[in-house]
């Protein structure tokens, strides 16, 4: 069972108490160029998926997960890069996920071209104790995770 403390963002560093924290982040974190105009806020890799399992059209699965992603993030930055896994299990580690596999390359590159990830939809993404596995990496990289289920 995940508990509403698991659902919590990796990091909490500033996204309700305003804008220019979460530049001044994104500055520091190495992911940003000093100097970017801070209008444009953090830049987020969208992560989803869909079984074929559960007989849902991946179409219209992407694109709801990927409209509560973009209202999530809505006034604080905006997606810059997709990534969607179709047909794979969630009980499948990230690694085994091409497109989760896929992001978490991008996060270890030191070119990376987002400051944070938002999920489409936490159920989908992850499984058992994979949050908490995953939690240390995204850490590790300054990556912050937002996520709908909760509030950021």
């Amino acid at each position: 069972m995940i508990t509403a403390a698991a659902r919590r963002p990796v990091f909490d560093l500033g996204h309700r108490r305003g804008h220019d924290t979460l530049i001044s982040w994104a500055e520091r974190s190495g992911h940003r160029q000093a100097g970017q105009s801070a209008r444009c806020g953090l830049r987020f890799a969208f992560y989803g998926r869909v079984s074929t399992e559960d007989h849902q059209d991946p179409v219209t699965s992407r694109a709801r997960q990927r409209d509560q992603a973009v209202a999530l993030v809505a006034g604080s930055g905006w997606i810059v890069a997709e990534f969607f896994d179709v047909g794979h299990s969630r009980v499948l580690p990230w690694a085994r996920r091409p497109q989760a596999a896929a992001l978490l390359a991008a996060l270890a590159d030191p070119g990376c071209q987002f400051d944070a990830i938002v999920i489409g939809e936490y159920e989908r993404a992850f499984y058992g104790p994979q949050y908490s596995l995953m939690a240390p990496l995204f850490e590790h990289y300054g990556v912050q995770l937002w996520m709908p289920e909760a509030g950021g």
